[in-house]
């Protein structure tokens, strides 16, 4: 089981190699679309991505209200509890 501290230090390496994002730029408030510049199809590929580090598959609907880092944060977490 992974810590929220775990999980966000994951969503932030995938953030900084996947979309060249400065790690200084990612924090839990941070918004994905409007402070990190995230595209819908970008949103698709960190989804993959944490479905490939976490082995839980993650449905859209899962994702569909993730507006922040938290948000993603605390989605995986939702996963990886259940």
């Amino acid at each position: 089981m992974q810590s929220k501290e775990q999980i966000f230090t994951s969503v932030q390496e995938i953030l900084v190699d996947l979309f060249e994002i400065p790690a200084e730029d990612i924090n839990l408030e941070a918004n994905l679309y409007q402070d990190l510049d995230l595209d819908s199809i970008d949103s698709v590929d960190l989804v993959l991505k944490l479905q490939d580090i976490t082995g839980v598959k993650v449905k859209p609907e899962d994702f569909k209200q993730v507006r922040t880092v938290q948000d993603v944060v605390d989605a995986v977490h939702g996963l990886l509890v259940n």
